[in-house]
C-alpha cells in the first residue's frame, strides 16, 4: 500500500475571523467536532493578536475585539488547548483530517496559528474541503457548491449562523450526508 495507512479521523473545523489573512487579522473563535460524532467538540474564542478588523467581519460575527482582549484565551493557550483535544480524540494511532466548508480560508488560520504558537499543525499541509467534495460527488459547477444549495438537496437538520462550533458542527452534517451518497460512476 503507498501513503499512510493509519485510520483517518475527520474533524469539522470553522473558525470565526477579523479579517481575510491570518497574521495581519486575528482568528478570534475556534469551532470543531468529530465530523462523525459532532458531541465530542473542542470550541473557544481568543484573545486578539493586534488591532486588524474589518468591520464587515466583526458585523457577521458578532464579536467584539474588546470584549475578546478581555475574555479571551491568550493565542498559545487556545492553540495548545485545542492540540491537547485533537490528540485525546485522535489517539497515537490515527491520523487527524481536517475539514472544512471552504477549508483553504479555516485551515490557513489554523496553520497559522499552529505553526506561530506552538511550532507545528496536527493536520499537516492538508485539508479536506467539503465545496470540493460536493463538486466531486456530484458533477457541479463551483457555483452550486454554496451552502444553500447543498442544503437544498441534503435537507440537513441544522444550519450554520457564524458561531464557530454550530458552523463545525453543520458542516460535519453535512460532510456525513455527503459521504454516504454513492459517488458517481458507482
Amino acid at each position: 500500500m503507498s501513503g499512510d495507512d493509519r485510520k483517518e479521523v475527520f474533524i469539522s473545523i470553522d473558525v470565526e475571523t477579523a479579517g481575510p489573512i491570518p497574521g495581519e487579522y486575528s482568528m478570534l473563535s475556534i469551532g470543531a467536532c468529530l465530523a462523525s460524532d459532532p458531541d465530542r467538540a473542542f470550541a473557544c474564542e481568543l484573545r486578539p493578536i493586534n488591532d486588524n478588523a474589518d468591520p464587515a467581519a466583526l458585523e457577521v460575527t458578532g464579536l467584539s475585539l474588546d470584549t475578546l482582549r478581555r475574555n479571551g484565551l491568550a493565542p498559545e493557550i487556545a492553540m495548545a488547548r485545542f492540540g491537547e483535544w485533537i490528540a485525546e480524540v485522535v489517539g497515537t494511532e490515527a491520523l487527524p483530517v481536517f475539514v472544512g466548508f471552504n477549508a483553504p480560508f479555516d485551515w490557513s488560520f489554523v496553520n497559522y496559528y499552529f505553526h506561530r504558537f506552538t511550532g507545528g499543525n496536527p493536520f499537516g499541509f492538508t485539508a479536506l474541503d467539503i465545496k470540493a467534495l460536493w463538486m466531486g460527488r456530484t458533477g457541479c459547477s463551483w457555483s452550486d457548491t454554496r451552502s444553500s444549495r447543498i442544503a437544498d438537496v441534503l435537507h440537513p437538520t441544522l444550519h450554520g449562523d457564524h458561531d464557530a462550533l454550530h458552523d463545525a458542527r453543520y458542516q460535519a452534517e453535512l460532510f456525513r450526508l455527503i459521504t454516504a451518497r454513492t459517488p458517481p460512476g458507482v
